[in-house]
């Protein structure tokens, strides 16, 4: 493995502690704000920054993307979104024993199972850390943007539940993620010209819009099974793209490929784990979470 890969990695495993912390301090600011109005998006944003909390999770997250950026700019993508992944299970115990937040039984497992089946992908990787891994062909790039975009955006207009509310940032995240890989690639040509690239625009638009929707999941929904949700969803598809857009080489061995199946089965059952099976207005009082007066159960719009 390279110097350039470890360094990577050591930001990789930053981004993961960032992204943990600023996604629950978003979430106790997202509770103390107006109710997130998707078709107003501008004006919700900025009653979203009126709260200092969810300010300071913005800033952490802010901090996290830089590492996250660097990252995916120096190691193989599905090898960077697999540790950020690994950090998943620390999670439940910042919102348990930091937070304060109440944690069930079945999100711990579904948690659990989540971090363990996306880490169990870089034990995949041998041999495909040599490099960063961020050449791609501009024909499967679009398309691997425009399915993940267009599936994000369904999620939220489509199907307004917070867990698939969660699932379309996450979604739209990993448009943006697949798009900084990309962009990465060019660094080294256009300099500072990267921020005029046509992805640039994507990776913008796609990260905003993603973080409001985030912010209305966190609205309506408990804090460990939407930011689980937002998360497997965001590094299960980067990962994805790994191979189908920049060519990382898929393991040969059946070891390999069986590791890989049974990962992603995990993420599968962790995600029907992860959303509590039914909560009411009176349940989630009931459970000790915060709720701001006006904001609906966490049932749905």
């Amino acid at each position: 493995m390279s110097a350039s890969v470890e360094l990577g990695l050591v930001l990789a495993l930053l981004t993961a502690f960032g992204s943990v912390a600023g996604f629950l301090y978003k979430f106790k600011g997202a509770r103390q704000a107006p109710e997130v109005e998707l078709g107003r998006p501008i004006h919700s944003t900025i009653e979203l920054f009126r709260s200092p909390v969810y300010s300071l999770g913005i800033l952490i997250a802010l901090i996290s993307w830089g590492f996250h950026d660097g990252a995916l700019a120096l190691a193989p993508i599905s090898l960077v979104q697999s540790v950020i992944a690994g950090g998943l299970v620390l999670l439940t115990v910042a919102a348990d024993k930091l937070f304060g937040l109440p944690v069930t039984r079945r999100e711990w497992i579904g948690v659990g199972l989540t971090a363990t089946g996306l880490a169990f992908l870089a034990a995949t990787m041998s041999g495909d850390t040599s490099s960063a891994h961020s050449r791609y062909h501009p024909g499967s790039l679009a398309i691997f943007l425009i399915v993940v975009g267009v599936a994000g955006l369904i999620c939220c207009v489509r199907v307004r539940r917070p867990a698939w509310l969660a699932v379309s940032a996450g979604l739209l995240w990993a448009t943006s993620d697949t798009s900084i890989k990309a962009l990465s690639s060019h660094l080294s040509k256009l300099g500072i010209g990267v921020l005029i690239h046509p992805l640039a625009v994507v990776i913008l638009v796609a990260s905003l819009i993603g973080l409001l929707i985030s912010a209305r999941s966190l609205q309506l929904g408990d804090a460990v099974p939407m930011i689980a949700l937002t998360s497997a969803a965001a590094n299960l598809t980067t990962i994805a793209a790994g191979p189908l857009v920049f060519g990382e080489p898929w393991p040969h061995s059946t070891a390999g490929q069986t590791i890989r199946i049974v990962a992603f089965l995990l993420v599968i059952v962790a995600a029907s784990l992860t959303p509590p099976p039914s909560t009411s207005g009176a349940q989630a009082t009931g459970a000790g979470v915060e709720r701001t007066p006006g904001l609906p159960a966490a049932t749905g719009d």
